[in-house]
C-alpha cells in the first residue's frame, strides 16, 4: 500500500492506494521522507469525472416519464494519481446502484397518483 496526497480547497487529502493494482505507477512531484506521494492537480479535479457521471445519471432518472419523488445513487469511488477518480468495480463490472422512490398517494380507484401540485399522474 502507498499513500497519495492531493491538495484541496479544504486542505490536504491523503488516500491509501494499492500499488499492486494494474497500471499503478508512482507519479510523485517530490519524494517525501514521510512516504506520501504528492499528486499533481487538485482533489476537486480528480473527482470531476465521477461528478459528471453522477450528474448524467441524475438527469436520466429525473426524466418526466419516471417522475420519481426521490433518487439515490450509490457508487464506489477509486482514486488514481493518473486517472483521478473513477467508479470502482465490483468483480469485473463497474458499480452503480440506483434507487427511485415514489411516495405520493395514488388517486382512489384509477391507478393514478398526484404530483406535488395536486395533478393526476398515470401510475406504473
Amino acid at each position: 500500500m502507498e499513500l497519495m496526497r492531493w491538495e484541496s480547497d479544504e486542505g490536504p487529502v491523503v488516500v491509501e492506494v494499492d500499488s499492486r493494482d494494474p497500471g499503478f505507477r508512482s507519479v510523485s512531484r517530490r519524494g517525501g521522507d514521510d512516504g506520501i506521494h504528492e499528486v499533481e492537480g487538485r482533489f476537486e479535479s480528480a473527482l470531476s469525472n465521477v461528478r459528471g457521471a453522477a450528474m448524467s445519471a441524475l438527469r436520466t432518472f429525473r426524466d418526466r416519464a419516471l417522475d420519481p419523488d426521490a433518487i439515490e445513487l450509490e457508487f464506489g469511488v477509486k482514486l488514481s494519481a493518473v486517472a483521478g477518480a473513477v467508479i470502482a468495480k465490483t468483480a469485473a463490472e463497474g458499480h452503480l446502484t440506483v434507487k427511485l422512490t415514489w411516495s405520493r398517494p395514488q388517486a382512489p380507484g384509477d391507478g393514478t397518483r398526484q404530483d406535488g401540485a395536486g395533478r393526476a399522474v398515470q401510475g406504473e
